[in-house]
């Protein structure tokens, strides 16, 4: 299992019914509302203005804009993160996952976009000293990935492995969506496109890496010093 640099951030447990499940329930609704028509992060007491509900009520259920926003990414990410597959092979198992979550991710783009920009700030607001709420973490695709290339592991060097893992976190999720749409005017299909075409080219990246012999790599000097394989060749 893959370890992370912070604990991820867990959604408030919801009231399983009654007067305080319809509570909670309006108020993530509210809060999925704003984002979805305004594209801000609302206040815990915005949401609670808007669902009119008093702020402290709200505040026992989301005691923070992190607690809000960690409960809207669970409620439109949920089966995502749920997802599994017994799938053999490796790529084809990374296809699924690209596949069957993109169309989610574009549905809930605006909430993504909100999870990430919530991050961003309260990073900044950590650096500077000044942060007064405990901070959103991020990081369930680690998990999600991990799953995915799973059936690759024994094709692949542990470090090459490592490196596969790290990569792919990188154009799955929200991310290849703000590059792509905001810098280049991307369509989604072509976002989704454009994604499962560099995991592909990742994973072979990594199954190349991982077939080359050492002595493909060069043959090593008396001082430690490699030499490159074609300059090896010419001094034999």
């Amino acid at each position: 299992m893959a370890r992370l640099k912070h604990k991820l951030s867990e959604p408030p447990v919801p009231p399983e019914r009654g007067v305080r499940a319809a509570t909670f329930n309006l108020l993530l609704d509210t809060a999925m509302d704003i984002i979805r028509q305004s594209g801000h992060i609302p206040s815990v007491a915005e949401a609670a203005a808007r669902s009119k509900v008093s702020r402290a009520t709200a505040y026992r259920y989301f005691p923070s804009r992190s607690a809000l926003v960690t409960a809207v990414i669970d409620s439109s990410l949920g089966p995502v993160r749920r997802l599994a597959s017994d799938n053999p092979n490796g790529r084809e198992r990374v296809h699924e996952l690209f596949v069957q979550t993109f169309p989610r991710f574009k549905e809930f783009e605006a909430q993504l976009r909100a999870a990430a920009q919530l991050s961003l700030e309260q990073w900044a607001l950590e650096r500077a000293g000044l942060l007064e709420e405990e901070p959103y973490r991020r990081g369930h695709r680690v998990r999600i990935l991990e799953h995915a290339i799973e059936p690759l592991g024994p094709q692949l060097s542990p470090a090459v492995r490592k490196r596969l893992h790290h990569a792919l976190s990188v154009v799955y999720g929200i991310e290849p969506y703000v590059i792509l749409k905001d810098i280049w005017g991307l369509g989604d299909r072509e976002v989704e496109r454009t994604a499962l075409w560099m995991a592909d080219a990742l994973i072979d990246a990594a199954l190349r890496e991982s077939e080359q012999k050492p002595a493909a790599r060069g043959r090593p000097k008396p001082n430690g010093v490699r030499v490159p394989a074609p300059v090896a060749a010419k001094r034999r």
